[in-house]
C-alpha cells in the first residue's frame, strides 16, 4: 500500500498511520495473521481458516493502526468509556496501546488469580467505580464467550459497573455478536470475516474455492 494513501494522527510522541480496512486487511495478512488451510480451532472444530494476531505486536506501525481502528469503531458506535479492558492475552498491546494515546484508565482482567499477593482477578479495580463505563477490547470473536468470561469478571470486581460494550477487530459471523447483545452486551467490529474474504480475493490473495470452503464452515458452525 503506498504511504501516500495513509492519513497521520499525532498522539504524544506516537506517529499513528491510519489505515482503511481493506488497507489492515492486507497488512495484516503480509504478516500471517490471516491463514488458511486446516486449523482446530480452541472448541476443537477444525476450520479452513484462522486468525492469529499475536504476532500484531511485533510490528509497532501495524499495532498502532490495529489499535487505533479498534478506538475508531468504538468512537463510530457512540460508546462511552470511562475505563478500558483487553481480554487476555492477545488484545492487551491493543488495549494498551489505545488507554495510552488516549488517556484512559486501563485494568487488566488475569485468566486465573495469584495464590499469593492480593490474588486479585483485576488489576486496577479501583478505577471500576458503580456506575463508570468499561470498554471491552477483543481479537476475535466467534461465540462470543472470552467476552462474556471478561465480563462476569469485571461485574465480580466491581459492583455497579458498567460492562455494556465490546469492541474487536474481527467478527467471525458464526453468531457471537446476536449471543452478547443477548448478555447486553453490544459488540462493535473493525471488520468481519465476509470482508476479509472479500479484500483477499479482489487482491487475487485467495482462491474462489477458498472463499467458498470458508464461507461453508461459517454457516454450518452457528453458535
Amino acid at each position: 500500500v503506498c504511504i501516500s494513501a495513509f492519513s497521520f494522527l499525532r498522539f504524544g510522541l506516537f506517529l499513528i498511520v491510519s489505515m482503511s480496512s481493506a488497507e489492515l486487511i492486507l497488512s495484516l495478512n503480509d504478516i500471517g495473521a490471516i491463514k488458511f488451510g486446516d486449523f482446530t480451532l480452541k472448541s476443537g472444530v477444525q476450520s479452513p481458516v484462522y486468525f492469529d494476531f499475536r504476532d500484531v505486536s511485533c510490528f509497532p506501525k501495524l499495532l498502532r493502526s490495529v489499535s487505533e481502528a479498534l478506538w475508531k469503531a468504538g468512537q463510530d458506535a457512540a460508546v462511552r468509556v470511562d475505563s478500558v479492558c483487553g481480554v487476555p492475552y492477545t488484545a492487551l498491546p491493543f488495549a494498551t496501546v489505545i488507554c495510552d494515546h488516549h488517556n484512559i484508565p486501563m485494568v487488566i482482567r488475569r485468566k486465573e488469580a495469584k495464590s499469593y499477593g492480593t490474588a486479585k482477578m483485576i488489576e486496577g479495580d479501583r478505577v471500576l467505580t458503580a456506575g463508570s463505563r468499561c470498554l471491552i477490547i477483543e481479537d476475535v470473536v466467534t461465540s462470543g464467550s472470552s467476552v462474556l468470561d471478561t465480563v462476569k469478571v469485571l461485574k465480580e470486581a466491581a459492583e455497579g459497573v458498567l460492562v455494556e460494550d465490546a469492541v474487536v477487530l474481527l467478527d467471525r459471523q458464526q453468531g457471537g455478536r446476536q449471543r452478547l447483545l443477548k448478555e447486553g452486551v453490544r459488540m462493535h467490529s473493525v471488520f468481519t470475516v465476509q470482508e476479509v474474504l472479500s479484500v483477499l480475493q479482489d487482491s487475487s490473495r485467495i482462491s474462489d474455492t477458498e472463499v467458498e470452503a470458508v464461507k461453508k464452515f461459517v454457516k454450518d458452525n452457528q453458535f
